[in-house]
């Protein structure tokens, strides 16, 4: 899945390996500043070894986040750390592109089921 944001020009490109409705691989290739490739990298590991349903979880609970709501990740410490970005909106979608990815590959996945 391939996704950008032309505002400040990142670029993603979000692969995952699907065996049996869960995540075995999530990797990423792409650019753009700190905020979205950090977002990109914490995704990829959150969620290995997650159902699709945990995985759109876990971004829907990320999309709070971004919002200012308050959300407890307890095995994703380090997603919370990025709760501040929520005071830039211009730096939202820098965190939210990856997720964004995520849940695009998601949605295609369960129409080709």
């Amino acid at each position: 899945m391939n996704l950008n944001n032309p505002t400040c020009g990142d670029r993603i490109s979000l692969q995952i390996l699907l065996k049996d409705g869960i995540v075995q691989e999530a990797k990423y290739t792409g650019e753009g500043c700190s905020i979205s490739m950090s977002s990109a990298s914490m995704m990829t590991e959150a969620v290995k070894g997650k159902t699709m349903e945990q995985a759109l979880d876990i971004a829907n609970r990320f999309s709070s986040l971004m919002k200012g709501e308050e959300v407890d990740f307890d095995d994703y410490e380090d997603l919370e750390a990025l709760s501040g970005v929520n005071k830039f909106p211009a730096r939202i979608k820098c965190a939210t592109l990856a997720w964004n990815a995520l849940r695009k590959g998601i949605d295609e996945e369960n129409k080709v089921q």
